[in-house]
């Protein structure tokens, strides 16, 4: 009788081990903090579907640039040629921006948000776009719906060089998903050419050379 309580102890104390082993080797998914995103997390830009010069940059059209992308994809194709709907936002130092002031110079909208790390992993591209092309050539425009003391507290620690702008939101269509934008896409960015046309918007993360790739493309409508 003992000896057969002992086997059972034996085989009772395998079977415990063989089941806390599995639990510590089981691979499981780790899901980090978007607080914790580091820069070196960001994807790199060399391994990105891009054009490595200038020069090759300036002979592709919208569409090669599109069917290049590998982190975003084409959105709101109805508005492509159609005038960007107007509005007037206050920046994080209070100052109001109207897009219709840009007339004359690209514009860059980007929606976008401090929680949503594809945004977050934007931004180095955003800061790189901002000293490559100067003002007078390019408007961006980064547009949010949060707090503005969580925007200027994030701004800073990013060092955000280009313009934040706060929607209350009463933005017209199409820019008006963003009352909802938790349950939309974000990052999500509208292109709006000189004449002030929708040339293009993208739904994803933008990389720096298909942002300069989409700027310096031919529109296709």
């Amino acid at each position: 009788m003992h000896k057969q309580e002992g086997k059972t102890f034996i085989w009772q104390a395998t079977f415990v081990l063989l089941i806390i082993s599995a639990v510590i080797t089981w691979p499981g998914c780790k899901k980090e903090p978007a607080e914790q995103i580091q820069p070196e997390q960001y994807p790199d830009k060399s391994s990105q579907s891009q054009p490595s010069t200038d020069t090759t940059i300036s002979k592709m059209t919208l569409n090669d640039v599109i069917r290049s992308a590998k982190t975003w994809g084409p959105a709101y194709k109805s508005w492509y040629g159609k005038t960007a709907p107007d509005f007037t936002l206050t920046d994080t130092t209070g100052k109001q921006h109207k897009l219709s002031d840009y007339r004359g110079k690209n514009v860059m909208i980007i929606f976008w948000a401090t929680w949503c790390p594809p945004c977050r992993m934007e931004i180095p591209h955003l800061i790189e776009l901002r000293k490559t092309i100067s003002e007078d050539n390019l408007a961006m425009l980064a547009i949010t719906n949060e707090k503005p003391e969580t925007v200027i507290k994030f701004a800073t620690n990013k060092k955000i060089d280009y313009t934040i702008l706060l929607d209350k939101g009463d933005m017209p269509e199409p820019f008006g998903f963003m009352r909802a934008y938790r349950t939309n896409g974000v990052p999500c960015s509208f292109f709006i050419d000189p004449q002030g046309r929708i040339k293009l918007a993208t739904a994803g993360l933008t990389p720096l050379n298909d942002i300069k790739a989409i700027i310096q493309a031919e529109p296709e409508y």
